[in-house]
């Protein structure tokens, strides 16, 4: 589990930039890891392997997972990702406080962490050798806070400028059209088209 020690914006939040630096840990294969920043933090901005055609999955905000150790979320979405022809993937999230429970989420939106974390999703969509592949994975979990939908918005905007294409796994919410979560879909699940635009419209 892990709980928040206390707000981002009591802490020292890296920028993109500085948490791209290289640190001292060398407990994992930096060949096969996209780790950012590279070491356990009360945030993470991406979590991933390397490859030339990465599938990008967007969680809400990440947990635990770390290199060589992903937790059930992050090994189901590999699976779909080489399952469906990526070579690697790529796990993102809406907002980059770590946060086991997401009702543990802080209240007030951090418009510093906010801004950096846009910074990272721009840069992953940048190495995509391919037309970028975004795969909305979020479930309910987006009703938690009434920032997460804006965030998205941001994504969308910086999407559209690389070509971005989206896409969801599962049937969707009937209620509100929610994306499902990866936890427990099935490791040959196909992806789906998706309105992302629309969506958050409707919200």
């Amino acid at each position: 589990m892990h709980i928040p020690k206390s707000t981002t914006a009591e802490i020292d939040v890296l920028t993109f930039e500085d948490a791209l630096k290289p640190s001292n840990n060398e407990s994992y294969d930096r060949a096969r890891w996209l780790y950012v920043p590279d070491f356990y933090s009360e945030y993470r901005y991406i979590l991933g392997t390397r490859g030339k055609k990465p599938l990008i999955c967007i969680g809400i905000n990440p947990s635990t997972a770390e290199p060589d150790n992903l937790d059930n979320t992050l090994k189901s979405a590999e699976r779909i990702a080489l399952h469906n022809g990526y070579d690697s993937f790529i796990m993102f999230n809406v907002y980059a406080q770590r946060a086991t429970d997401p009702d543990d989420m802080e209240r007030e939106f951090n418009p510093m962490m906010h801004r950096e974390n846009m910074k990272a999703f721009e840069y992953i969509l940048s190495i995509s050798e391919e037309k970028p592949a975004v795969w909305a994975a979020w479930g309910t979990i987006i009703e938690k806070r009434g920032y997460l939908r804006d965030c998205v918005l941001s994504m969308i905007e910086i999407g559209e400028r690389y070509g971005a294409e989206w896409f969801t796994a599962g049937k969707r919410s009937k209620a509100k059209g929610h994306p499902h979560h990866p936890l427990y879909l099935k490791k040959d699940s196909g992806l789906d088209p998706f309105d992302v635009f629309g969506y958050c419209q409707s919200l």
